[in-house]
């Protein structure tokens, strides 16, 4: 628990203010998964409060996770605040823009009917395009300065923020493919096309979360830093595989419940591994605080 805390107590302020509006956002998801229950709404289509609900649970998660793993790098404070501050406003502006067209009754995306509703998806596309650019700069710093101290943190937080690129790539191919179709007169077309891709974008983007959470975890337990390495290289050879599966299921049109076998296959045994990983980590931190414990009461004694 004094882990967690510490995650809010050595926080910097634009990082703390991340942490905040995170907790917002997802809390607004929470609470329209509630409605969405409440009155017996659809989960499908493009005018369901499901919109209101995915978004904001995503995007709490998402930017929460970015300004813990961004944390760890080494960058000028200057930069740090613009990168993590443009990702925290461009978050909001998705989430509350999602959200407020759910609410009219009306698509958030490829929605051109009137000059409002124009508006409300062109800002969302420029929303999009800001997260890319940051994640970018992010990714940029993640890779070019030494960052993490621990191998193992590094790794998982370098291929976290790539992945994480991978899901906001996808998203602007949605929104592209989306764009042409919805401006081309077929509207349906546009959901279709640009859903199609969901899988990939729904499975890349919180790698950001559970690679480094794996490595975080792995500090707790007694494991040498060697083997906490070879863990988070486990989980990140895992991770790419299922990315790679779903992305190429996805870009050909086949869905992934219903994929050939050997696809399944393979995307269930990489599932299969990057859920064992966590269970390793998950595994070795109950003793190794234990074993921490006997020694501070020893030391202590003394």
């Amino acid at each position: 628990m004094n882990a967690l805390t510490r995650i809010w107590s050595d926080g910097r302020r634009p990082e703390r203010i991340a942490y905040a509006v995170g907790a917002a956002l997802f809390l607004s998801g929470l609470a329209h998964a509630l409605v969405l229950i409440a009155t017996g709404g659809s989960w499908l289509g493009p005018l369901s409060m499901r919109k209101a609900v995915t978004f904001g649970l995503s995007f709490g998660l998402t930017l929460a996770s970015v300004a813990w793993a961004a944390s760890f790098l080494t960058m000028r404070p200057r930069l740090r605040g613009v990168l993590l501050g443009a990702f925290t406003a461009a978050s909001v502006a998705e989430v509350a823009l999602v959200t407020m067209q759910a609410w009219r009754g009306v698509p958030s995306h490829f929605n051109f009917e009137t000059s409002f509703d124009t508006f409300v998806s062109m800002t969302l596309a420029v929303g999009g395009g800001v997260l890319v650019l940051t994640v970018i700069g992010f990714t940029a710093a993640a890779l070019v300065e030494p960052g993490p101290a621990a191998p193992s943190l590094r790794l998982a937080v370098r291929a976290g923020l790539v992945v994480l690129l991978v899901a906001l790539a996808t998203g602007a191919v949605m929104i592209g493919r989306g764009v042409v179709a919805a401006r081309g007169g077929d509207p349906q077309l546009a959901y279709t096309t640009a859903g199609s891709l969901k899988p990939l974008h729904a499975v890349a983007m919180h790698a950001i979360l559970v690679l480094p959470a794996l490595a975080w975890l792995l500090r707790f337990t007694g494991h040498p830093e060697a083997h906490r390495l070879q863990v988070v290289k486990t989980a990140v050879a895992a991770d790419a595989v299922l990315t790679a599966v779903i992305g190429a299921e996805s870009f050909t049109g086949i869905d992934p419940l219903a994929a050939p076998l050997p696809l399944l296959l393979l995307s269930a045994l990489a599932a299969a591994v990057l859920a064992g990983t966590g269970i390793h980590a998950l595994s070795g931190i109950e003793p190794a605080v234990r074993f921490a414990r006997v020694l501070n009461g020893k030391a202590r004694g003394r």
